[in-house]
């Protein structure tokens, strides 16, 4: 591969790192071809960008990206590789755990601003909950008290008018 060529796929892996937010470094290196494509199938029905790279362009893109240190993930870059690129942080995770036997497993993560490193991480990673998620959470827990305060309010005007409807016709 011309140097040339290494440069656009490294500015292309780069853009898509930015574009997307978060990744998974997967290794498929016990996958068959059949596999391998139902793989890509299940990626592109649950909205993952999935892309089989060369680890030395991987490590350069990452390297080119001044924003963010993605140095704990260097260590995983080796063997066959595969990346998934997603917007919502905890599908990946999701979508390996359905593989029973650990293939494809996953190597590392960059998932809402945190490194995942190891197979034993894939339990966390299908936990964790979006910004989106974490947002909806917050502002139930808001809407709660509010509602309750506002409800009480609410009761408490008609029990102050019957005390006050009271006392103006009683006699003096």
């Amino acid at each position: 591969m011309r140097k040339e060529d290494k440069g656009v796929i490294i500015g292309q892996l780069a853009d898509t790192v930015k574009q997307y937010g978060h990744f998974y470094v997967v290794d498929t290196t016990a996958m068959d071809a059949a596999a391998t494509s139902d793989l890509r199938r299940k990626c592109y029905k649950a909205g993952i960008k999935m892309v089989v790279v060369k680890n030395s362009l991987l490590h350069k893109a990452l390297l080119s990206m001044e924003d963010v240190d993605y140095s704990p993930l260097f260590d995983s870059l080796k063997g066959t590789t595969a990346v998934m690129f997603t917007e919502v942080a905890n599908v990946p995770a999701k979508l390996l755990k359905e593989y029973k036997d650990g293939v494809p497993s996953l190597k590392a993560a960059y998932a809402e601003e945190g490194f995942y490193v190891g197979a034993e991480q894939l339990d966390a990673l299908a936990t964790i909950k979006s910004k989106n998620e974490v947002i909806a959470d917050i502002i139930a827990l808001l809407q709660s008290p509010a509602k309750n305060v506002i409800s009480a309010l609410q009761s408490g005007g008609n029990t102050i008018h019957g005390v006050l409807q009271t006392l103006a016709e009683r006699p003096e």
